[in-house]
């Protein structure tokens, strides 16, 4: 990694959930980094960055000013404008640019041994519960991950969402929104599932074939059809499933059993007929699937299932996923959650609905862009999933500002949600959305904070437990 940090770097956008903990790795490693950020200009989210300037990085106003010489490279996300000053001046000064997922990509093909997971929803604790097999196996992973890893969280390291390890081994979420996927050459390459979400069918069958043509082991979800029709022929593969008895490694019909914030099962590996106990501290039938996947793919690189299995009992989630943030006093429960697309959505409302109560879902889109994309999708999610006492709330999209076509909100989705037979309202303003909530708000009701790219909303979640409280 030395040619990596031979030389200064600056992160446009340092705090993003794909930036920080690339950031931190190079850091890690040795590297000179500094950086700005947006949401640091405008006040948001101060105690991150706090945080980082803690740890050693420089950090400037989004003004240009942080971009002084021509050795440094830029690492910007497809999504920064070329007008942004960081973007003017780095052209003016003719430094080297590095999209996010070039980098990453980098320093992922440069390990003796990886482990990609790639799919449309469920990467993000996939890689969290892989890593976490390698960690508690002596395997010292650097783990790089798109959200913080409750298990390496601490007062002194909020915001863990990497882990930088010396053993060898890297555990890394791989992207198919920006088409990056194609970048990475894993040892092990893991399919979760392929629905839409930013892409076509059809763009998402070629990237995810591609990902397991080029991989030396491919690991596939055969409960997923899409995912399971792209199980490459040649390739050796490992295959898992909650529910499809052909599958390698699976679960014993009639041993699951759900509670409100856990799940366990008996597993069984086909491959030599062995049964194993598995207890996880996170719920819903969604995450046994990616607990299978997880362990699927720490077997691919010799870590025994009885070892993996033994891992995951310890595993602590991620922060915003299904992240139970309290019940207040009256006995109403508060959950922050990332879900924003159909899926992700789908697997939180699914898991709340297994228990008793009430629902009251609040919902921020991430962008008038994808709710354009997959709005009917979404409405069809919450409509179907939520019964007629359940509530869905939405504020406007979040938005940063820039150029995109703001004509069509969150008015529309709860238009076709009410279309679909589902109870939804339209609050433009989040604030109003509380004080909404908080009058309709009863004991035994759960409500559950939805969206993603706003860390704000975890804020947002836990002013809402204390004012229930």
């Amino acid at each position: 990694m030395s040619d990596l940090t031979s030389h200064p770097w600056f992160f446009c956008g340092i705090g993003g959930s794909g930036m920080l903990p690339l950031a931190l790795i190079l850091k890690g490693a040795g590297a000179q980094v500094a950086g700005s950020d947006r949401s640091r200009d405008q006040g948001r989210t101060p105690e991150k960055f706090a945080w980082l300037e803690s740890l050693g990085f420089t950090l400037f106003p989004q003004d240009g000013s942080g971009i002084t010489s021509a050795e440094q490279t830029l690492i910007a996300s497809a999504a920064v404008e070329d007008t942004v000053p960081e973007m003017v001046r780095a052209r003016e000064l003719g430094c080297p640019r590095m999209s996010r997922a070039e980098l990453l990509a980098t320093l992922f093909n440069q390990a003796p041994e990886s482990i990609a997971i790639g799919g449309t929803s469920g990467k993000s604790t996939v890689t969290g519960m892989t890593g976490w097999i390698m960690d508690q196996a002596g395997r010292d992973p650097t783990i790089m991950n798109g959200a913080v890893m409750k298990n390496y969280a601490t007062p002194d390291a909020p915001f863990a969402s990497a882990r930088v390890g010396s053993g060898g081994v890297f555990v890394s979420e791989v992207d198919e929104s920006d088409g990056s996927i194609a970048l990475y050459q894993p040892g092990v390459a893991v399919l979760l599932n392929v629905s839409l979400d930013h892409k076509s069918m059809d763009e998402l069958r070629q990237l995810f074939g591609d990902f397991l043509r080029v991989c030396d082991t491919a690991v596939v979800n055969l409960d997923d059809h899409e995912a399971g029709l792209l199980l490459p022929v040649y390739t050796p593969s490992i295959t898992y499933a909650v529910h499809n008895p052909v599958a390698q490694i699976g679960v014993v019909e009639g041993s699951i059993v759900e509670g409100p914030f856990a799940i366990s099962a008996t597993l069984i590996d086909r491959r030599d007929a062995s049964h194993h106990e598995l207890k996880l501290k996170v719920p819903g039938l969604h995450n046994l699937s990616n607990a299978l996947a997880a362990i699927a793919a720490a077997s691919a690189v010799g870590v025994s299932v009885g070892d993996a299995v033994a891992a995951l009992g310890s595993y602590a989630g991620l922060a915003r996923r299904f992240d139970v943030i309290g019940t207040s006093p009256g006995g109403v429960t508060v959950i922050d959650d990332f879900g924003h697309n159909p899926e992700k959505c789908a697997a939180t409302l699914t898991t709340l609905k297994s228990q008793p109560g009430r629902v009251i879902a609040f919902f921020q889109p991430h962008g008038y862009g994808p709710l354009r994309q997959m709005g009917h999708e979404l409405a069809e999610t919450f409509a179907r999933l939520l019964g007629p006492e359940d509530v869905t709330i939405l504020c406007d999209p979040v938005y940063f500002g820039g150029t995109v076509d703001r004509s069509e909100g969150s008015e529309r989705i709860v238009s076709l949600i009410e279309q679909a037979d589902g109870k939804a309202e339209y609050i433009p303003a989040r604030e109003a959305c509380a004080d909404r909530i908080a009058a309709l708000a009863r004991p035994g009701d759960r409500v559950v904070v939805m969206g993603a790219r706003d860390d704000t909303l975890t804020q947002f979640a836990r002013d809402l437990l204390a004012r229930l409280a």
